[in-house]
């Protein structure tokens, strides 16, 4: 189980990106973060494994205070939080199984890594990764070489090298076409449903969160307007969410 609680974030230029925002993620729940851009979905999921610190507040994880732990502590920590990016975050002009291998980095000795060193076992891992993801026959590609959501893919086999138990996905559709968002959402569903992984998704669009999402947050201006199911976000709640002109925007294309 996941508890963040009253998670407040303000960045050294004085953004207040996080207030008070508290909330609890059962394990193998498909969690939906919504909100315009700005409303502090990014910066929530960064707190949530530590790229960034938050400013207080507490994030507990099976126990464990997140917000707290430091240096063996917190490796081990995120050795078990996947992590997949917006921008994909790949080494570009490496192959895809360099990619996905670096996954690995948190359980392995740093400096044979460096040399492209690594173990039948890991190697055998990566496989089955990109298995999971169908593409394992771009193995040897190089990362830039790939289409948008090819290259997402290789991020998800990426993060399942780590084994995690959580996973977190900032944005993992923002940049990819309606058909290509679904086939990312559907391997994360996978995850979710099959071995069930707990996964932490912010995303822009209703129709996958009703889709995809068992629960649902949202964040205006990095505050908490509402959590519950995706079926309870009504036409106030998305006002409230999105705003007046969101809302004048829906409406005109629900009559288009």
């Amino acid at each position: 189980m996941l508890e963040v609680k009253n998670l407040t974030k303000v960045y050294p230029n004085g953004t207040q990106a996080l207030t008070n925002v508290s909330f609890t993620v059962p394990d193998g729940e498909f969690l939906a973060v919504i909100g315009l851009s700005g409303s502090g979905k990014s910066t929530l999921l960064r707190c949530i494994n530590r790229l960034i610190d938050p400013t207080s507040g507490q994030i507990i994880w099976n126990g464990q205070d997140v917000t707290a732990a430091k240096g063996s502590e917190l490796r081990h920590i995120r050795r078990h939080i996947g992590m997949v990016f917006q921008q994909f975050n790949l080494v570009k002009r490496s192959s895809v199984m360099v990619n996905v291998l670096s996954g690995r980095l948190g359980y392995v000795n740093s400096l044979p890594s460096l040399f492209g060193i690594w173990s039948k076992e890991d190697r055998k891992l990566a496989m089955a990764a990109m298995e999971t993801v169908g593409i394992t026959d771009k193995a040897e590609e190089r990362a830039d070489a790939l289409s948008g959501g090819q290259q997402q893919r290789v991020g998800i086999a990426r993060a399942l090298m780590q084994e995690p138990t959580l996973m977190l996905a900032d944005e993992p559709v923002a940049s990819l076409d309606p058909v290509l968002a679904h086939s990312i959402l559907q391997y994360l569903e996978m995850l979710n449903k099959n071995r069930g992984t707990t996964v932490i998704c912010s995303l822009h669009f209703l129709d996958l969160v009703q889709r995809y999402a068992t629960h649902v947050i949202a964040l205006k201006d990095g505050v908490k307007v509402f959590e519950g199911s995706p079926q309870e976000i009504n036409r106030a709640r998305f006002k409230e969410i999105y705003g007046v002109e969101a809302q004048e925007v829906k409406a005109t294309m629900a009559d288009s």
